[in-house]
């Protein structure tokens, strides 16, 4: 009896995390063997503030989890393993976790993750954690496409400006 209550928790986790990583844009694998629960509870906090879900997963659950939706990531569900997940902003975790990663000195590692359903490896992790978040992103093209509309707005005033002093 008590065998079949713990089937039936676990399958509730199962459930409820393939509906957390269905519901997500982004994810990203990690193993965090080796951090200090002050390190820890700084980098929940981060997360958190940037609106990641993290929390420490079995493999096994994680593993069905991630069959339920279609993506195998067999290969890095070795080991101590939290996932973060982010509905809204594609580079948040990794940019997050990549960071702390590399000043981790080994004890924090990348293993893999997902953005918009395309699987990336550690490497590709890694990589996206290095492209700023989207507003910054924003204020950058805005600023890029300001600048020769300021320009513009210049040149006309100065234009303007010159017949008025012919006129007069």
């Amino acid at each position: 009896m008590a065998s079949e209550k713990i089937l039936e928790s676990k399958k509730a986790k199962v459930a409820a995390l393939t509906e957390q990583i269905k519901n997500s844009c982004s994810c990203v694998l990690v193993d965090y063997k080796g951090i200090t629960v002050e390190q820890d509870t700084k980098l929940r906090k981060e997360l958190r503030e940037a609106g990641v879900i993290y929390t420490v997963e079995k493999n096994s659950i994680l593993r069905f989890a991630f069959k339920e939706v279609g993506m195998d990531f067999d290969s890095v569900l070795e080991g101590t393993t939290a996932i973060a997940l982010c509905a809204d902003d594609q580079t948040a975790p990794a940019r997050i976790l990549g960071k702390y990663a590399e000043g981790s000195d080994g004890k924090f590692s990348v293993k893999a993750g997902f953005v918009d359903g395309e699987i990336y490896d550690a490497a590709g992790i890694m990589a996206l954690s290095k492209i700023p978040s989207k507003e910054v992103l924003l204020s950058m093209l805005i600023g890029s496409l300001q600048a020769p509309m300021q320009k513009l707005a210049a040149t006309l005033q100065s234009l303007v400006d010159k017949k008025n002093e012919e006129a007069a």
